[in-house]
């Protein structure tokens, strides 16, 4: 059976505008439709499969407990993603 985790709703969207992410980019990287982005945003709270909290804090970069209102959310996870400093050109 897979485990069902809560999330506070307010807190991802907050997170992802913070980091100047769209609903495309975080789609892609977290392997969720827009259509189901849009859906968990709308809702307070929504209950997802532990795997997807996993994608989207990975996607995001935070903690999954920071979406969870585990712990409090931070003016760093407000924050945009650096990019790498890398100049040789390998990492995009």
């Amino acid at each position: 059976m897979t485990d069902l985790v809560e999330i506070k709703s307010d807190r991802l969207k907050a997170i992802r505008k913070g980091r100047k992410i769209g609903r495309p980019k975080l789609a892609k990287l977290s392997g969720l439709t827009e259509r189901k982005l849009a859906k968990i945003e709308a809702e307070a709270l929504s209950i997802l499969p532990q795997a997807t909290i996993a994608k989207l804090s990975d996607a995001l970069q935070v903690p999954e407990l920071t979406l969870t209102g585990a712990f409090p959310l931070t003016q760093g996870d407000l924050n945009p993603i650096e990019k790498p400093q890398c100049t040789s050109g390998c990492c995009g």
